[in-house]
C-alpha cells in the first residue's frame, strides 16, 4: 500500500521547513569564546546561538536578530572603548564598562573592534572579533527555492480542488439532467401510449414524426359492426352506472379480442362496437382473423348472459356483421383527432349487422368466400338491403370439426392453414424492406438473390414432400436467412434472428415457430443435417455452386466482399471458397437431379477463375 501524502499538506510542510531549519541547527542556548591579549587583559564574547565554534578557522555566525555581549575582563582602572562598523558610526568614549552588547543585527558580515588603556590614559592593547549574522530564513536559499515548489504545489491543490469542484457540481448537473430526461421520457411514453391507444401505431408515429397523418387506401379489409340487441329498453330499466359499467366490461373484451387477432379497433358509438382487420398493416388473413374475433365476442357474451353471479348481463345480446372489401382510413380532426374508415365496405358491414339476428354473427357473400374452407356457415339466401338490393348472406355457426377442438377453438390443424398465408405476408414485407434498405454493395446478397432462395426453398420442399409445419418453418427461415446483410454485414446472422423475432411477433406467429425458423437458421450453412427442412433448406442456399451462372455468382461474391473489407488475402479467401463448396454437396435427391453443372466441372472453373483474379492482381 502507497502513502500518499495530499499536496495541500506537502505545500504547508515545505512552508514551515525554513521555520524548523534554525532550531535544529541552533547550538546551547550561551556559549563564550575567550580570547587572549596582550597586557593580561582578555575578552569573553557571549553569545547566544551560534551555529559552530570558530574551530575550523571560519566565523561564528548567529542567527539574524540574535543579540551578542562582548565582556572584557582585566584589572581594576582599564577603561575600555568599542567599535563595530554598521551599528556604530564611531568608537565609543572611553570608559570603566567592559561590556559592550549589540541586539537585532542585521544580515552580513562584523568585526568588533576594542581597545583599553590604563591610569595613565596609555592604550595597552587592541583586539577584535569577526563574526556574520546568518541570512534570515525567509530570504535564505533554501527558502527561496521552497517558495516557488510550494507555489507550484499550491497552484496544483488549487487546481485539484477546483477540478474536483467543478466534477461534482457537474455530476449533480449530469444527475439532475438524467432526472429530468427520466421524468420527460417517462411523460413522453405516457402520451406516446395515449396517442397509440388512439390511433394505430404507424398513423401515431406520422403524426408524431411530421404532425398529420395521410389518408391510405386498403384493397382487402374486413369490417365488424357489432351492436346490443334492445339497448334502448335496457337503457330505461337499467340503472345508468350498472349499465355504463357492464357496457365497458363488455367492450373492454372485445378490445383485448381484437388486439390478439391483430383487428385494428375504430371506434364506440353507445352500443355499437365498430373494428376492422388488415389495416394498418395489410395481411391476407383478416376475413378469418374477423370472423374467429366475432366467434369469441359472441361466446363471451353467452357466457356473461348465463351467469347467475351477473343479474343484469342476462338482458344483453349482440347482433354482429362483417363485409370484406376496400377501404379508405385516415385521421380526421384536428384538436380531438380519431383514426376512422370510409367507404362501401364500411357500409356493408353496418347493413351486414342490422339484417342479422341476436346472438348471430352475419357475413356477406364476399367476406364467405375468404372464411368458407374454416367455418361452417348457413346461407341466409339473398337478403333486402337498404340501398343495396339483394345481397347473399350467410350466418356464422363455428369452426370445421376438424379444424377445431372439442370445445369449438381453433385447432393446431387450423393455425397450419393460416400460417401457410401468413408467410406470404412475411414474405412480402421482408422483400419490400430489403430492396428499400439494401446497399447497392451487397452484389451477391441481393434481392434477386434472397427470392431465389425462397423459391428453390419451396420447389424442393414440395418435390420432397415436407410437413406442413416443416414446411412453414423451412419458408420462414429461408425469408429471414439473409436479411440480417441489410443491417450488419459483418454479423449479419444475429441481424437476421433479431428481425424474425420482431416481424414474426407483429404477423401472429407463437414463440415456438421463432425457435424452430431459428434452429434452422443457425445451421443452414452447415452439411451436417437432422431433419428434412434442414437439408433442403441447405441445398437451397448452396444452389448457386449447380447452376451454369456459378462463376458469375462467385465473381458478385468477391466483388461484395472486397468493398466490405472482407478479403485480405486474395489466395486464402479463394482457397476458403473452394473448401466450402466442396464440402457443401447437395444433401436432398431433389436438388441432385437439378444440379445443371457437376461439382467436379464448377470447381475446375473455379479455380481457373481464382487463378485468373489472382494474376491480375
Amino acid at each position: 500500500m502507497k502513502l500518499r501524502i495530499p499536496t495541500g499538506i506537502l505545500a504547508l510542510m515545505l512552508l514551515i521547513l525554513p521555520f524548523l531549519l534554525p532550531v535544529k541547527l541552533a547550538g546551547q542556548a550561551d556559549q563564550a569564546l575567550r580570547s587572549e591579549v596582550k597586557g593580561g587583559i582578555s575578552g569573553v564574547f557571549l553569545y547566544k546561538s551560534f551555529e559552530k565554534i570558530d574551530t575550523t578557522g571560519s566565523k561564528p555566525v548567529i542567527r539574524h536578530h540574535e543579540g551578542i555581549v562582548f565582556e572584557m575582563t582585566g584589572g581594576e582602572g582599564i577603561e575600555y572603548s568599542f567599535f563595530m562598523d554598521g551599528p556604530d558610526e564611531h568608537w565609543t568614549p572611553w570608559a570603566g564598562r567592559n561590556y559592550k552588547e549589540y541586539t537585532n543585527l542585521t544580515h552580513g558580515h562584523y568585526s568588533f573592534m576594542y581597545r583599553y588603556r590604563n591610569r595613565m590614559g596609555e592604550v595597552a592593547g587592541e583586539g577584535s572579533f569577526s563574526f556574520r549574522v546568518r541570512v534570515p530564513w525567509y530570504i535564505s536559499t533554501t527558502a527561496l527555492i521552497l517558495y516557488p515548489i510550494a507555489l507550484f504545489l499550491i497552484l496544483i491543490m488549487i487546481r485539484r480542488r477546483t477540478h474536483r469542484l467543478f466534477r461534482e457540481r457537474q455530476k449533480r448537473l449530469e444527475e439532475l439532467i438524467e432526472e429530468r430526461t427520466e421524468e420527460l421520457q417517462h411523460e413522453k411514453e405516457k402520451s406516446d401510449n395515449l396517442l397509440a391507444n388512439m390511433l394505430p401505431k404507424g398513423t401515431a408515429a406520422e403524426i408524431m414524426l411530421t404532425g398529420k397523418a395521410a389518408k391510405t387506401k386498403y384493397n382487402f379489409v374486413t369490417v365488424l359492426f357489432s351492436d346490443i340487441q334492445g339497448f334502448t329498453r335496457i337503457a330505461e330499466e337499467m340503472n345508468p352506472e350498472v349499465l355504463i359499467d357492464e357496457l365497458d366490461r363488455f367492450f373492454f373484451h372485445f378490445d383485448s379480442v381484437a388486439e390478439k387477432y391483430r383487428i385494428e379497433k375504430i371506434k364506440t358509438i353507445g352500443d355499437a362496437y365498430m373494428c376492422a382487420g388488415g389495416i394498418p398493416e395489410r395481411n391476407r388473413t383478416n376475413p378469418v382473423e374477423v370472423v374467429l374475433a366475432a366467434l369469441e365476442m359472441q361466446k363471451y357474451m353467452e357466457t356473461m348472459r348465463n351467469d347467475p353471479a351477473n343479474i343484469a348481463a342476462r338482458f344483453w345480446d349482440i347482433r354482429v356483421g362483417i363485409h370484406t372489401g376496400t377501404v379508405i382510413a385516415g385521421v380526421v380532426g384536428h384538436k380531438k383527432i380519431t383514426y376512422d374508415i370510409w367507404g362501401d365496405t364500411v357500409n356493408t358491414a353496418s347493413r351486414m349487422e342490422s339484417s342479422g339476428e341476436p346472438g348471430k354473427i352475419n357475413i356477406s357473400g364476399t367476406t364467405y368466400e375468404f372464411v368458407k374452407e374454416y367455418f361452417t356457415c348457413y346461407y341466409r339466401g339473398r337478403m333486402p338491403v337498404k340501398y343495396k338490393g339483394d345481397l347473399d348472406m350467410y350466418f356464422v355457426t363455428g369452426i370445421k370439426p376438424e379444424l377445431s377442438e372439442p370445445d369449438g377453438t381453433p385447432n393446431r390443424k387450423f393455425f397450419t392453414r393460416i400460417e401457410m398465408i401468413r408467410i406470404l405476408d412475411v414474405e412480402e414485407h421482408v422483400f419490400a424492406s430489403y430492396a428499400e434498405n439494401a446497399s447497392p454493395d451487397l452484389f451477391f446478397h441481393s434481392t434477386d438473390y434472397i427470392r431465389s432462395v425462397c423459391l428453390n426453398a419451396d420447389l424442393l420442399a414440395r418435390a420432397e414432400n415436407l410437413e406442413d409445419r416443416d414446411y412453414i418453418h423451412l419458408r420462414l427461415a429461408s425469408v429471414f436467412l439473409f436479411f440480417g446483410y441489410v443491417f450488419d454485414y459483418h454479423n449479419p446472422h444475429a441481424a437476421s434472428r433479431k428481425r424474425a423475432e420482431e416481424i414474426l411477433t407483429v404477423y401472429g406467429f407463437d414463440k415456438s415457430t421463432f425457435e424452430a425458423v431459428a434452429s434452422l437458421m443457425s445451421r443452414a450453412f452447415s452439411p451436417e443435417q437432422d431433419s428434412a427442412a434442414g437439408r433442403v433448406l441447405h441445398d437451397a442456399v448452396y444452389d448457386f455452386t449447380g447452376r451454369v451462372d456459378f462463376v458469375n455468382m462467385t465473381d458478385r461474391l468477391f466483388r461484395e466482399e472486397m468493398a466490405y473489407g472482407k478479403v485480405v488475402d486474395l489466395k486464402e479467401w479463394f482457397r476458403e471458397l473452394i473448401s466450402n463448396v466442396q464440402g457443401n454437396p447437395f444433401l436432398t435427391d431433389t436438388a441432385r437431379r437439378l444440379e445443371s453443372v457437376s461439382r467436379e466441372t464448377q470447381l475446375n472453373a473455379l479455380q481457373s477463375f481464382a487463378d485468373e483474379r489472382i494474376n491480375n492482381n
